[in-house]
This record gives C-alpha cells, structure tokens and sequence, in this order.
C-alpha cells in the first residue's frame, strides 16, 4: 500500500512538536495494594520531527503504543520515561524527543469530619512528561476546592453580635451563663454572619525526577491539610457543624490561602519549582479574589 508520509517534504524544515490532542484512553493509575486503578484519561502525544527533508511522522505507531503502555502498566516516573522513550523509538530516527500530556479526574474516598461516613471526592489532574536528551522532565498540575470565609466579614459580624448583646441587655435584668447562652442558641441570638465561598487552589509543581511514584495523593492531602477546609463529600448535621467549627478557626483571605499552600510546597523535596493560584469566587463583590506565588522547592 503507498505510503506518502515517506516522501519527501517539499519546504524542508524540522518541527518541533508533531502528535495528537484529546485522545480518549484508558489510564491505570497505582494504589496501596498494587492492583492498580483504572481511570479514563484524555491524551496528548507528541514527537519532534528531526529531519527537515521528512514528510511525516508514523503517527499510527503513537497511537498502538500508548494504547497498550497506559492501561497495562500503573503510572509511574520510570514507566512515563519507557513509553516516552518507546514513542521515540517507534518513528525510526525521525524524532529525539517525545512529549505526553494525561488528564483524568483523581479519585479519593473522604471520610466526614464527624458522622462516621464517607464518599468520593474527584480531583482534576494534568501530567506533562517530556523526555530529550535522555533527561526526564515531569510537570504535575491539580486543583483543590475548599471554603474561605473572610477575616473581616468575619469581625464585622463579631462587632455586630457584640453591639445587638448589648442593646438586648442593656436593662438591669439578672444575668447567668444560663440565660446568655439561652439567648444565643435562639433565633434574636445572631445579629450578622461572615460571608464565605467556594474557592480553588490550583497547583503545579515541576518534579525531581529521583523519586520511584508521582505523589499526587500525598500533595493534594498535603494542600487540603494546610487549608483546613476543603469541601465536603457526605454530610450530616454534625459534619456540618465541624464544618463550620474549621470555617471559624481557618479565616483567610486569598492572600493567606497562597501562603499557606506555598509554604507546604516550598518544603516538600519532590519538588523543584511549584506555582499557584487561589480565587475566591467572592459571595460579597461580583468579582473574585485572586492570589498567585511560584518559587522553588526545598534543596
């Protein structure tokens, strides 16, 4: 049969990426009793095109590759490093360098704070890998959502409760724990609430590429930790007041929030260079708070 990817290209010149975008795939992904997971992922697959006077790369050859490397084999560095080296491989000196991008939602089992209970909470990941010049090169980027209330919402709110206590007590009347706390349970109890939202932190790390497993798990437990509260997956009246117990003891503002993860990411040794965002997607203002850090891992 022809093969015109063969021939020879009529305005010589070396490209640098040539592949396929949004590949639906399967994905297999590790876990602690070594059966593996798998997931559905959308893959992006690139080589370079070395030689100028070369048509075409053998795509189809990508495609076989990857089909049977990333559901057989669970994720990791050095299997990341073998299917990128086999991509390279396969197109016969037409190409030195391959580059792979897997998308999949990472899926964690969360227990509630205080019921007893648990559900599934899915995560958004990217993992960009590169490989030229023998040198691997991984990128891991994810995303968190978690509830910030505001610092001075919230002691606005506490000014406010302050002054309805006294305008309500402000005749004579015998006080006593009792009746105080009476009086705040009801209804005439709470004068203001802070505002909160839902926000997002969103992640990438650039990888020291001498550790055995990708820590996705360990970072988005890592980010989650420092925040204090991320969302909740099932919950009953009692997680719902731990909730808003975390909510009370983790005020921020977007500011805080990025200090707070850049400060886990810059000590973690996996890491040799992170940068991150946090919104706010603001309940108060019709616009959304914004913060965003990059430095360097620990040395």
């Amino acid at each position: 049969m022809p093969d015109v990817a063969g021939d020879t290209a009529t305005s010589a010149r070396a490209l640098d990426w040539v592949g396929m975008e949004r590949i639906a795939l399967p994905l297999r992904l590790p876990t602690p009793d070594g059966a593996g997971m798998q997931v559905a992922a959308s893959v992006d697959i690139g080589v370079d095109l070395a030689r100028p006077e070369a048509r075409g790369i053998h795509m189809s050859r990508l495609y076989l590759r990857l089909q049977d490397a990333l559901a057989v084999e669970a994720m990791t560095p050095a299997g990341l490093r073998r299917t990128l080296q086999d991509c390279i491989d396969s197109q016969d000196g037409l190409s030195t360098q391959a580059r792979l991008a897997l998308r999949y939602d990472h899926l964690l089992r969360r227990d509630a704070l205080a019921s007893g209970h648990s559900g599934w909470k899915a995560y958004p990941v990217e993992i960009d890998a590169r490989l030229g010049a023998e040198r691997l090169s991984l990128t891991l980027a994810f995303s968190v959502d978690y509830s910030s209330t505001c610092p001075a919402s919230a002691a606005l709110s506490r000014q406010a409760n302050a002054d309805h206590f006294a305008t309500e007590f402000a005749s004579a009347r015998p006080l006593s724990t009792g009746v105080v706390r009476d009086w705040i349970a009801s209804e005439h109890g709470l004068a203001a609430t802070p505002h909160a939202q839902r926000s997002r932190a969103m992640v990438s790390v650039v990888l020291r590429p001498s550790f055995d497993e990708l820590p996705v798990t360990d970072l988005i437990d890592a980010v989650e930790a420092v925040l204090g509260t991320p969302v909740q997956t099932a919950v009953k009246r009692a997680d719902e007041q731990a909730f808003a117990r975390r909510n009370a003891e983790n005020l921020m503002f977007a500011e805080d929030a990025a200090r707070r993860v850049a400060t886990v990411l810059a000590e973690d040794a996996r890491i040799e260079r992170y940068e991150l965002s946090v919104t706010h997607f603001e309940s108060l203002h019709a616009h959304d708070a914004v913060a965003r850090v990059a430095g360097e891992g620990v040395n």
